[in-house]
């Protein structure tokens, strides 16, 4: 189930998720200016223009020759600060320093990008998040290798040997619950048992749960008392899904970290997006899928589960924007 809750384009996975690539440190550049454009040493004379929020206006100067990551605030943003576990919505522009072309850019793509805020971030992302305020515009310098790997990123039309350019505009963050937060509700008949270590679940006991009816259900353990959850926004849970009469579960989040995705929006089984849209963060909802809403007839073989299995899952919502 994990597999299917990135909703990070692929092409952007390396540089805002690149915990497995051996990146340089980056060397932060100036700490923030109220202006509106940059051309500062950290940008190497290039000249940044534009609103937060709106495509920027690059200006190249000539071929980016850098050795190291560097990073500048081009726009100061006077909103909250961005701490460690918010979940931020950005866009994302990226030029090949060697072309001086662009070679990506969200606001093309029309939507925006939410990613988590978090000291494991590529090292190269993480300073122009971490620590910023909302509203900034902040850039980034960097080699393609310390940004995307060894290969650089050819589906981008970067090489190996080339820089790139990265900006950053912070729209809007959320703050994550630790764990769900409202009204303990009582179970319903169909539901099986929760096991868990303090607000962590780590597997359903199906000892007295009846056999699945073959319906699609949902209910809350805990009534949230957050906002309610609307199609198309991005949501940070965690989860534990397990088969019905299965031995372990099949996937979960609880002993690693939340995952972010877009509900409503066919980011997900189903199941999923028919039954956390409408329910409110800070809920602990519990879920039966048939195999119709889950992975269907084909099942879903790499995660031991059959074209006929039931998928139970306990969902934990703790942030929606």
């Amino acid at each position: 189930m994990s597999r299917r809750l990135r909703r990070l384009p692929v092409l952007l996975l390396p540089i805002v998720l690149g915990a497995s690539l051996v990146a340089c440190g980056s060397d932060s550049g100036s700490d923030g200016s109220d202006s509106d454009s940059s051309s500062g040493d950290a940008l190497h004379g290039i000249t940044i223009t534009g609103d937060v929020g709106k495509a920027p206006k690059v200006d190249w100067n000539g071929k980016l020759d850098v050795s190291k990551t560097d990073s500048e605030v081009v726009t100061k943003g006077d909103g909250d600060k961005i701490a460690e576990g918010d979940q931020v919505v950005t866009h994302i522009w990226i030029g090949n320093g060697a072309t001086q072309k662009q070679a990506y850019s969200t606001y093309d793509e029309g939507q925006t990008q939410t990613i988590p805020a978090s000291s494991d971030l590529n090292p190269v992302f993480k300073d122009a998040v971490l620590d910023q305020t909302v509203g900034s515009r902040v850039a980034v310098t960097a080699t393609a290798a310390d940004a995307f790997g060894e290969s650089g990123n050819p589906d981008m039309g970067i090489g190996n040997k080339d820089s790139v350019l990265i900006i950053v505009d912070l729209i809007d963050s959320t703050k994550v619950l630790d764990a769900p937060q409202g009204k303990e509700q009582p179970a319903p008949s169909w539901a099986p048992g929760l096991t868990t270590d303090g607000d962590k679940v780590t597997g359903l006991d199906f000892s007295k749960a009846p056999k699945p009816n073959g319906k699609l259900l949902s209910a809350a353990l805990i009534e949230g008392d957050g906002d309610v959850v609307k199609k198309g926004q991005t949501i940070t849970v965690n989860y534990l899904g397990q088969v019905y009469k299965g031995a372990k579960p099949f996937d979960e989040s609880y002993s690693k970290s939340p995952a972010s995705f877009a509900i409503g929006a066919g980011a997900v089984i189903p199941g999923w997006d028919k039954t956390l849209v409408g329910a409110k963060v800070g809920s602990r909802m519990i879920l039966a899928i048939p195999p119709a809403e889950g992975y269907g007839d084909q099942g879903n073989a790499q995660a031991g589960i059959k074209g006929t299995d039931t998928l139970y899952f306990v969902v934990d919502i703790l942030a929606a924007s």
